[in-house]
């Protein structure tokens, strides 16, 4: 059996579509050529269905040392929206906090890793429905972390880990708040 005749899993078929989405970001395909390849790409049996619908798309660009490093004395650093995660953050902060909102944001690896260096700010992480967190390697001084999300490891599921230490601040990691009047 040849290589294009294997089955796919559930992570190549989403790796396909963040592709196909970033070619749709980027003027490449159409509203209606993304739709049509999307429902294909979330069809796809075989790894030869899949290339089908990115021949003809540039090479997925990731750099091998995909890592941005953000810094602050006393500004807040926070990320929220729709915006684009690296597969590695650093973030040192003196004085003010941390908030990563991953709730609206492209991410597209699998895992991602976020190390903290905090002095007396403290961070928080909102992570989309359904996403994990280890915070294994996260060291607090004079607070343990919050998480209300899982940790362990799910198929097809973000996973963020966390790793640092903070002198007197904390860290939280939990889900979006539900909001009870939106209409």
């Amino acid at each position: 059996m040849s290589e294009m005749q294997m089955r796919v899993s559930d992570e190549d078929r989403e790796r396909t579509t963040l592709q196909l989405r970033q070619a749709f970001t980027e003027g490449r395909l159409t509203q209606p050529e993304l739709e049509d390849r999307l429902e294909l790409a979330l069809t796809a049996k075989t790894y030869g269905d899949l290339l089908g619908l990115i021949a003809d798309l540039p090479a997925e660009h990731t750099p091998a040392d995909d890592v941005v490093e953000l810094e602050s004395k006393n500004n807040h650093i926070k990320r929220s929206g729709d915006w684009a995660v690296p597969r590695r953050l650093r973030i040192s902060s003196k004085y003010g906090g941390v908030e990563l909102d991953f709730s609206e944001a492209v991410v597209p690896h699998s895992v991602v890793d976020v190390e903290l260096d905090l002095a007396y700010g403290s961070a928080k992480i909102i992570l989309p429905e359904g996403a994990v967190a280890n915070v294994d390697a996260w060291r607090g001084d004079h607070n343990e972390p919050k998480v209300s999300v899982p940790s362990r490891p799910r198929p097809g599921a973000l996973c963020v880990v966390v790793s640092g230490r903070s002198k007197y601040g904390g860290l939280t990691v939990r889900y979006p708040r539900k909001r009870w009047f939106t209409h």
